[in-house]
């Protein structure tokens, strides 16, 4: 091989993928997204594998990265890969929200309020992050600050019943039950349907002593989810204070079936 020869053949090897028709970074990033928006999960890291190789300094792809394993439980993995993100684009508030969301579903809340920290500081309109921090401030026991950002995200996005759910229970801790109750109205309206939602408000009347709207919450509870053995022992406990101990028993009865040994507790204490 003479010198010019060897010389084209140096030049073809060095030329990218891309000029030659192979695939490039944001083709196997376009192949990646379509595979997570049809929940391939595992398909989407590959495809972004490649695509990294191919260009290792594009922050988004690392992000993207992150986001596919956290859809397959892979925190670790996804905060690895959100925190190299964030070292390439040290202002992108989402890498720091979803970086929050991983360290928050490990249990890290700490960590997690300082990301959704840093999300907010870049990103002031985002209501998820406040929402995700009142959480994380909730877990530590921090109500009082969780409701502040609750009351946050509810300014930013006052139709989402999922806040407002949040901002009932941590009041329901700080003993606000009439404002959990208006919460849980609130939420219910929004999304009708979510039967954890009945059982809180059912909680928070129990609580003021208000058995008969606390037994028809419940019932809401049941008939969206006749599997809640909580559902039945509460309801039954609400019918105890009413002095209705047939029905009560009933109810304790259906919760043991479904499992609830505290329901045959309840039931050697006020049924034999």
């Amino acid at each position: 091989m003479n010198t010019k020869s060897a010389a084209i053949l140096f030049l073809f090897l060095m030329i990218p993928a891309y000029v030659m028709g192979g695939e490039t970074a944001d083709e196997y990033l376009k192949k990646g997204n379509d595979k997570l928006a049809h929940e391939n999960s595992q398909g989407a890291i590959q495809d972004l594998n490649k695509a990294i190789e191919l260009n290792p300094k594009d922050a988004d792809l690392y992000a993207f990265r992150g986001w596919s394993k956290a859809d397959l439980n892979d925190h670790r993995g996804a905060i690895q890969d959100y925190s190299k993100a964030i070292e390439l684009n040290p202002k992108d508030a989402d890498a720091y929200h979803m970086r929050g969301r991983s360290k928050a579903i490990l249990k890290d809340h700490q960590g997690a309020i300082q990301d959704f920290n840093q999300s907010i500081e870049l990103n002031l309109k985002d209501a998820d992050a406040y929402h995700m921090r009142g959480r994380s401030k909730a877990f530590l026991k921090d109500y009082r600050g969780a409701v502040q950002d609750y009351s946050k995200a509810i300014e930013l996005n006052p139709k989402d019943a999922d806040i407002y759910a949040s901002r009932g229970r941590s009041k329901a801790f700080l003993k606000d039950y009439r404002g959990a109750i208006q919460d849980y109205s609130t939420a219910i309206e929004l999304s009708p349907k979510d039967a954890d939602v009945y059982a809180s408000r059912g909680r928070s009347k129990a609580f003021l002593k208000d058995y008969r709207g606390a037994v028809q919450d419940y019932n809401k509870t049941i008939e969206l989810n006749p599997k809640d053995a909580d559902a039945y022992v509460s309801r039954g406990a609400a019918k105890k204070m009413l002095k209705e101990k047939d029905s009560a028993c009933l109810d304790w009865s259906k919760a043991g079936e479904l499992g609830s040994e505290n329901a045959y507790e309840l039931i050697k204490e006020f049924c034999q």
